[in-house]
Formats: C-alpha cells, structure tokens, sequence
C-alpha cells in the first residue's frame, strides 16, 4: 500500500471525526463513537506496518 493511500485514508477519518462532533448528540456518545474510530485507524496502521503480528504475540 503506498503512502498518499495511507495519508488519504488518515484524512478520511479525521474528516469523519469532526463530522461526528458536528451531530448533536450526548458528548458521552460522541467520546465513544470518537475512541472507537481512532482505535479502527490504530489498529489498521499497526496492520498495515506489520505491527499486528508483532504485538499479537506479546504475552504477559
């Protein structure tokens, strides 16, 4: 995957995190609907520099 991909991605979900604050709605809901997005783009970068399988198997 090249980088403007990742870029262009990265720029989607922070366009789709501040229209989720522009929808009234209860700021706890929007700190919840905000945390899960930002952890779907964590979790997808870490799989995308092969980070996933390094912290997979990290036991403790």
């Amino acid at each position: 995957m090249s980088l403007i991909t990742i870029l262009i991605t990265l720029v989607v979900v922070g366009f789709l995190l501040w229209l989720i604050n522009l929808i009234p709605m209860q700021p706890t809901i929007k700190k919840i609907v905000n945390a899960v997005v930002i952890i779907f783009a964590v979790v997808w970068l870490f799989k995308i520099f092969g980070l996933w399988t390094y912290l997979a198997n990290i036991t403790v």
